[in-house]
């Protein structure tokens, strides 16, 4: 099976030479890979023909669209048989395609998704980002570390499916809100199946700064509700949980004022997620503390999302 391996960027050419090194290193190399510049004012180009001897590599440019049609017309451009797709801030494992071949013909999938962690060589900080962004105790393991694969709903950053589903279905239909979650559940509803393949992970190098990473957040959770608009079940009790911490983490002054033995109970609970994050990320002392943050910021900032699209929704384009 050949692969085509699709990739927007904008304006982050330093990360694709380190993408671009991790798939010379394939030990299936049965592929090629489809860089879309998405409008950038940094372009890779320079970056891109560096490769053009070890890989069979595309690079397109074109004005900014959005990275949902930005893959949309990497498929355009593709001549493999099953699509697989990338961030451009993420490192894939020398086996990570031969251990997609091996699932989609084993398990007879359609479409896929994959986790994403960090390596050991990542900053403390990227490391604490992906503490928040995949603990069970942030995001209740929806982000690949559930029981059923059959649940799971791919993400961007490592996902695929079949040049069969492509043409039935056709690619994504926004931009850049839930575009990839949109496309999971549109695939499943066909009838394809698309499962979580959990050995199929990514190191995702995160280049947030604090405050991006909370305007990241923020967007996840209006991408959430936004969603809500093709597919009314997408919004289960899990996602609602940060909207429920942000309201718990507000009502602690005023049970204290009114009910000190309710708001000495409430900010013990509190106590001790903190203290559990803490332990889970106890890597080091500074990514412990670190994670602390990153979780407050990452729950909230969904939470305040969430309120935000529900009051405020965001305009039919």
């Amino acid at each position: 099976m050949r692969f085509s391996v699709i990739i927007p960027v904008y304006n982050r050419p330093s990360e694709v030479v380190e993408l671009l090194e991790s798939l010379s290193r394939q030990t299936y190399t049965d592929f090629e890979v489809l860089i879309v510049d998405d409008g950038s004012e940094i372009t890779c180009a320079t970056e891109v023909k560096a490769f053009k001897h070890g890989l069979d590599l595309t690079y397109h440019f074109q004005p900014n669209t959005g990275q949902g049609f930005a893959r949309n017309k990497g498929m355009e451009l593709a001549r493999g048989a099953y699509f697989v797709f990338f961030d451009s801030d993420c490192v894939v494992p020398p086996d990570y395609l031969k251990i997609l071949l091996e699932a989609i013909q084993n398990r007879s999938l359609d479409a896929h998704g994959g986790p994403d962690d960090a390596d050991v060589s990542f900053s403390d900080w990227q490391k604490a980002m992906n503490v928040s962004m995949t603990s069970f105790l942030t995001t209740g393991g929806i982000r690949g570390k559930m029981k059923n694969p059959a649940n799971y709903q791919a993400r961007g950053y490592n996902m695929g499916f079949s040049r069969e589903v492509y043409e039935r279905l056709g690619g994504f239909i926004h931009p850049n809100m839930a575009e990839d979650i949109e496309i999971s559940m549109r695939i499943k509803k066909a009838g394809f199946r698309l499962e979580l393949i959990a050995e199929a992970s990514v190191f995702h190098r995160r280049k947030n700064s604090l405050k991006s990473f909370l305007r990241q957040s923020f967007q996840f959770g209006r991408n959430r509700v936004f969603i809500r608009r093709f597919h009314p079940e997408a919004v289960k009790w899990v996602h609602l949980l940060p909207v429920l911490f942000l309201l718990g983490l507000a009502m602690i002054p005023f049970l204290f004022l009114l009910f000190p033995t309710m708001g000495l109970i409430l900010a013990g609970l509190y106590g001790l997620w903190t203290l559990a994050v803490f332990v889970s990320a106890l890597e080091s002392l500074k990514v412990g503390l670190l994670a602390i943050l990153t979780s407050y910021g990452q729950l909230l900032g969904y939470g305040m999302g969430i309120i935000r699209e529900c009051w405020f929704p965001e305009k039919r384009g």
